[in-house]
């Protein structure tokens, strides 16, 4: 079973392996960090503490998880198990929600090439770390940006 995330605006509860490991790694960018975005992770730091996340909150808490996954910090420090669980509350946050709900839309547009015949593939570079997949099969043409935006549906040919 799937939890849907929050909506942007509304507060978003923590609890368990999630909370700790955004409290333990947020405190260990604010032991790094100065000037107004100390600031800014001090709030996430209580807010993660009481068990509750909202508002600019959220988006300190995304950009701190997104450094941690990107960097591979996460995995280095708390191992698989606390890399998934970072993936878990990412995935309950705005951005990680969006990145979840492009994928599931990536997904349902290839269904419709299931039991067709490829005709065709290509990837090709479109620019720094973005890509474009074409998949030809049954007579469609689906094109997909793949970036680090996500993966989206960019085009459909019958």
């Amino acid at each position: 079973m799937s939890r849907r995330p929050s909506p942007p605006n509304s507060a978003l509860k923590l609890g368990g392996d999630g909370q700790e490991l955004a409290l333990a790694e947020t405190q260990a960018v604010l032991a790094l960090a100065s000037g107004e975005y100390r600031d800014r992770l001090a709030s996430v730091v209580a807010a993660v503490g009481q068990g509750e996340v909202a508002g600019e909150e959220l988006e300190t808490l995304e950009e701190v998880l997104e450094l941690g996954l990107q960097s591979g910090r996460l995995r280095a420090l708390y191992g698989p198990g606390g890399e998934q669980s970072a993936l878990r509350l990412y995935r309950r946050l705005p951005r990680g929600a969006a990145l979840v709900e492009s994928a599931e839309e990536v997904s349902r547009a290839l269904a419709a090439l299931r039991d067709k015949s490829i005709e065709s593939i290509s990837l090709s570079a479109v620019g720094p770390g973005a890509f474009a997949l074409t998949i030809a099969a049954g007579g469609i043409e689906l094109s997909l940006r793949l970036d680090r935006q996500g993966a989206r549906l960019a085009s459909v040919g019958v």
